[in-house]
């Protein structure tokens, strides 16, 4: 099982025909990603619509497919990157699910204080 928390998220920032099953999403995870399906991450598509998302990745003994739909609202899908793929990290990935925008979301600066001997 993957542990969401510890591996890279990458988001294909365009629109997917959301009649791709795993094969489809692997051959764009390979060619318009360029990364390989079966490395440890999570691969985020969107529905042109926005309102559904499928998450594909790689368990070790196959490959799985989440799929969300929501009934009254949007994701919140960034439109301005340059990249074709967008990497995010657990805490972004969860905003996204949640409705929050992500280009516009930014978290606290990480503090850290040591012994100064």
């Amino acid at each position: 099982m993957i542990r969401w928390a510890e591996v890279p998220v990458y988001l294909h920032r365009d629109a997917v025909d959301f009649r791709k099953s795993i094969n489809g999403l692997c051959a764009l995870v390979e060619q318009a990603m360029g990364r390989s399906p079966f490395h440890p991450a999570l691969f985020v598509f969107g529905a042109k619509t926005r309102d559904k998302i499928k998450v594909l990745y790689w368990d070790r003994t196959g490959f799985c497919l989440w799929y969300k739909r929501l009934e009254e609202d949007h994701f919140q899908w960034p439109r301005t990157a340059d990249e074709e793929v967008i990497t995010l990290d657990a805490e972004q990935f969860d905003w996204l699910l949640r409705g929050l925008d992500i280009l516009k979301m930014r978290p606290h600066a990480a503090r850290e204080y040591g012994d100064e001997s």
